[in-house]
């Protein structure tokens, strides 16, 4: 079993000199994929995700859709059309708000390294054309779970996500 150190020094090994990694998000686990990208945001790499509605959020389906749609019932007694929590429906900022969790948001570091993070649906032609590899994380892949997990499409449609 691989640690996050390890993954990380591998990462480092296959990018090279480049400060740019491209990971696929596509059968992921969202958490253990998240750090990742924070600790190379932290470590000033520019990072690329994509395939992002195919990363995976672990659990019984029914119990993860209510837990986020529970926290779409969350108000403020201000008027909430103009303050309160505002929650990610796209997959995108699903994605980042989950790694924007795991940095020190407070502070100037962690503002500029969530700046370096692109999230993508899909592969993008730009991507596509560049000649920088696609990484998949061992240590986040989703067939170390058992059979329940939920892909981050389905949650974002039962929030309300009309698509692309």
């Amino acid at each position: 079993m691989s640690t996050l150190k390890t993954v990380l020094d591998e990462v480092k090994n296959i990018c090279g000199d480049s400060k740019t990694v491209v990971i696929d998000a596509r059968d992921q686990i969202l958490g253990r994929l998240s750090s990742v990208i924070a600790k190379l945001l932290l470590d000033g790499y520019r990072v690329y995700v994509v395939n992002a509605e195919k990363a995976v959020v672990s659990g019984d389906r029914k119990r993860v859709l209510d837990g986020y749609a529970l926290l779409l019932r969350v108000k403020t007694h201000r008027n909430p059309y103009k303050q309160g929590v505002r929650r990610p429906r796209n997959p995108i900022n699903f994605i980042k708000r989950t790694v924007r969790g795991m940095l020190p948001k407070e502070n100037t570091r962690g503002m500029m390294a969530l700046k370096r993070l692109k999230v993508y649906i899909g592969v993008p032609e730009e991507l596509k054309r560049s000649n920088l590899k696609m990484i998949r994380l061992s240590i986040a892949d989703a067939s170390r779970l058992g059979n329940k997990y939920v892909y981050v499409e389905d949650i974002c449609r039962h929030l309300g996500w009309k698509g692309v």
